[in-house]
């Protein structure tokens, strides 16, 4: 009975023993990402990177050669137009006059003078030759009611009359062109001095609004100086009136419809922004890539759609990227692409079933950056391998990582 008993050992310990010789030889399942197949919405999208900006900006450009007063606006202030004053102009001072040209200048107020005075001597002259002639007009009036003189006499009288008053406008005519002869004469002594002084006795000599109403975006010329003729001074613009441009390549351009819905993304916010395709641009450019690739691209233009609320701390020129959305589909069985690869030129995946591999060819419909449609193959709830390594096989045991 003892013998038996040991015997019944030997043989639970022997066999004990070779179980775990043989549960030391099994291979341990392979850790994988496991992906669960399920049902949901595939938005097909093109990706771009760009700016936004204002639709309408208005750059406010100086209208003289002139010496424009330091702008006392700053970026964001408010502005109406036709009522806030953007700049104060004054007319360029006059340079400084060397001797000889001083001594022209002189020479020639002396001369306008001595004109003046000529001209204002012969007013003088036709007016005394007109009152004479009237007072002598009245006697020969007098003396043709008396029948004493001719109608012939009377008319040349008349006549003589119309003529010297001529004479008189011609004489005060030639004395204002005199006047403004002297005037430009003695204009040309003026200082730089003298002319800053007249232009600080008003408060806007030539005054510049804003075109309409909005708020500064840049100021392009702060400070007091000589400016030239249609010097760029201030951009003004309504940041309400916000909209975004995308640069795409053209390839993908032609792809996008005016009206396609878009998403603002990574602009710096919590949420994406809804948008709309307003315009593509009929025009391309030519673009140098990071790498040195000559591309072709196309402005994009959208529009938001989302309340300003959720976008009003954007403005002018800030940097978003876009994801406009080409395509749409509801209710579709998706994988991500990372669980896609080929298998003799057919696409295939690594099912999981009951914690062991299976390779299952699917068909693949749509596809954006992250997923894909598959509209056979696989069913709502199986579970697909994510990245799949080289460890990777059918038959293999595989657990969740």
């Amino acid at each position: 009975m003892v013998k038996q008993v040991k015997r019944i050992l030997k043989w639970l310990l022997a066999a004990i023993a070779l179980g775990l010789l043989i549960f030391a030889f099994i291979p341990e399942p392979v850790k994988v990402d496991m992906f669960t197949v399920k049902k949901d919405t595939l938005l097909v999208t093109l990706e771009g990177e760009g700016k936004t900006r204002i639709h309408d900006i208005y750059t406010v450009y100086a209208p003289i050669d002139g010496r424009i007063t330091r702008i006392e606006s700053e970026p964001g202030d408010r502005v109406t137009a036709g009522e806030t004053v953007i700049a104060n102009m004054f007319p360029a001072n006059p340079q400084f006059l060397d001797k000889r040209r001083e001594t022209q200048a002189k020479a020639d107020i002396e001369g306008a003078r001595a004109a003046l005075s000529l001209a204002k001597a012969r007013v003088k002259q036709a007016r005394a030759e007109l009152e004479f002639e009237l007072s002598d007009f009245k006697r020969t009036e007098k003396l043709y009611r008396q029948q004493t003189v001719s109608k012939a006499h009377l008319e040349r009288a008349q006549l003589r009359i119309k003529t010297l008053r001529a004479e008189l406008e011609t004489s005060l005519s030639n004395q204002e062109v005199m006047e403004s002869r002297l005037a430009a004469a003695q204009a040309m002594l003026v200082q730089p001095e003298e002319q800053e002084e007249a232009a600080n006795n008003g408060n806007c000599h030539i005054c510049i609004h804003s075109p309409v109403d909005g708020r500064v975006l840049r100021i392009l010329h702060k400070s007091e100086s000589i400016v030239a003729v249609g010097t760029p001074l201030v951009e003004i613009g309504n940041p309400a009136d916000l909209e975004v441009t995308i640069e795409m390549l053209s390839t993908n351009a032609v792809k996008v419809k005016t009206g396609d819905d878009a998403l603002i993304k990574r602009w710096g916010g919590e949420q994406d922004i809804g948008a709309r395709v307003r315009l593509i641009e009929p025009s391309g450019f030519t673009k140098i890539s990071a790498l040195g690739v000559e591309e072709q691209r196309v402005n994009v233009i959208l529009a938001f759609t989302d309340p300003k609320e959720k976008w009003q701390s954007l403005g002018d020129a800030f940097r978003v990227e876009a994801a406009i959305i080409t395509d749409k589909a509801e209710n579709v069985l998706t994988v991500p692409l990372s669980a896609l690869f080929r298998q003799e030129e057919k696409w295939s995946v690594f099912k999981v079933v009951d914690g062991y591999v299976m390779l299952q060819q699917v068909s693949v419909g749509r596809r954006n950056d992250r997923f894909a449609e598959i509209t056979s193959g696989l069913e709502a709830g199986e579970q697909v391998i994510s990245y799949p390594g080289n460890n990777v096989a059918a038959g293999i045991r595989v657990e969740k990582r």
